[in-house]
């Protein structure tokens, strides 16, 4: 049954004429007449008594008269509701995260903050990489940036302009950990040796962490021999390696807490090697909406 069917048999309902019915439905009166007939055909049963003036339903007309009245306030019922519920998306504020900090962060913060029902993740940015989270900022593909900043990132002079503002959320650092060997040491430990350098599933150089891990090591002047067998964007993906025993690795401290506490990753070196971070949420200083501007300056309290 095609869904114009129900429409055709309304109108016809409402006038008790072909020819006005047709009319309605900006159709010709033999095309509109083939149209009942079809819908007659489909339902196996004469729905109209064409017999009378002016027309009348059959008893199975009457029966799916209401079925079609009904058919079509549910789809305006859901109409609506769909409406309403495009409605409400479009006010929530757009939110792009890294996937490690929508994971270990962004749902207890945004909680706590007590604006979770305010904001929507755009997930789109699970695929983005480093500076296209300000790229998608100034294209308009979300309001506002989660990430983790640092002084060595290497386009972090875009921060330093007019075009955004921030707030530093939290501190977080980046621990060394590996896999434990069978006396319960690290099986790969910092800082390694030239002879024996430790492997290492290192951060894609387009990212937020990798820059951080050399800029840090190279102002500590901490000298580190390390094999790098592996380059991910995720903080996820170099766990899952790490865990998994093909080197050591440097992951959030919320990221390792769990892992820790149940003895699957100890620490490859200790606090000396940890890389300071901070947890920021970035806009473009000119907002667009107010409702932006207002959650902001909730946040700034």
């Amino acid at each position: 049954m095609e869904v114009r069917w129900l429409d055709d048999f309304l109108a016809l309902a409402r006038t008790r004429h072909f020819s006005r019915a047709a009319e309605m439905q900006h159709v010709s009166q033999p095309t509109f007449s083939r149209r009942i007939r079809l819908l007659e055909e489909s339902m196996g049963s004469i729905l109209v008594n064409r017999q009378t003036l002016p027309l009348s339903l059959t008893p199975a007309g009457e029966l799916f008269l209401e079925f079609c009245e009904r058919i079509t306030r549910d789809v305006r019922d859901t109409k609506d509701r769909i409406a309403a519920l495009e409605a409400e998306a479009s006010a929530r504020i757009s939110v792009g995260s890294t996937q490690g900090l929508f994971s270990h962060f962004y749902q207890g913060w945004a909680r706590d903050a007590g604006i979770a029902e305010r904001l929507q993740l755009n997930l789109k940015a699970t695929s983005w990489v480093g500076e296209q989270f300000l790229d998608a900022l100034e294209n308009g593909e979300c309001d506002l940036v989660l990430c983790y900043w640092h002084p060595d990132l290497p386009w972090g002079s875009r921060l330093t302009g007019d075009r955004f503002e921030w707030l530093v959320l939290a501190r977080e650092s980046l621990v060394p950990v590996s896999v434990v060997d069978e006396e319960g040491h690290p099986r790969f430990a910092l800082p390694g040796s030239q002879a024996q350098p430790a492997p290492l599933i290192a951060y894609h150089n387009r990212g937020f962490l990798q820059s951080a891990i050399e800029g840090y090591l190279a102002r500590q002047n901490l000298t580190a021999h390390l094999l790098p067998l592996n380059e991910n964007t995720q903080s996820a993906s170099i766990k899952a390696l790490v865990k998994q025993g093909f080197g050591m690795g440097w992951l959030p401290k919320r990221m390792t807490e769990k892992s820790e506490q149940f003895g699957s990753l100890v620490r490859a070196g200790d606090e000396h090697w940890d890389v300071p971070l901070e947890i920021r949420l970035i806009r473009l200083r000119d907002a667009r909406s107010d409702d932006l501007i207002t959650l902001w300056q909730q946040l700034e309290i």
